[in-house]
């Protein structure tokens, strides 16, 4: 429909849910001191998403996933695996584990 046609042309829009699904918020603020330290690593570095900062959302994203927060997921597909680092090759929840797993 075009601009001025009757009924204003309004068009059926139908919502799609998110592509990774819903998951709760974080009411009790389990992870709330980790995410703090994210956005405060963004502000520093005036908004640039470094290393640093990723590996910090890393943390919080191992920490949501521990408190059934969201679902698990290999941080590989969550954009977070860095050269060298065997955190993001071995896991999901155990990813904070300082452990090294030397079949990955």
């Amino acid at each position: 429909m075009s601009f001025g046609s009757p009924g204003g042309g309004a068009i059926n829009y139908k919502p799609t849910p998110p592509e990774r699904g819903s998951f709760p918020l974080d009411h009790d603020g389990e992870c709330k001191h980790l995410i703090s330290d994210y956005l405060k690593c963004l502000k520093t570095r005036n908004g640039v998403n470094d290393e640093q900062c990723r590996k910090l959302a890393r943390e919080y994203l191992s920490c949501r996933m521990e408190k059934n927060l969201m679902a698990p997921d290999n941080f590989k597909n969550l954009g977070l695996e860095f050269k060298g680092d065997e955190l993001g090759k071995n896991s999901k929840v155990s990813s904070i584990s300082t452990r090294k797993d030397d079949n990955a």
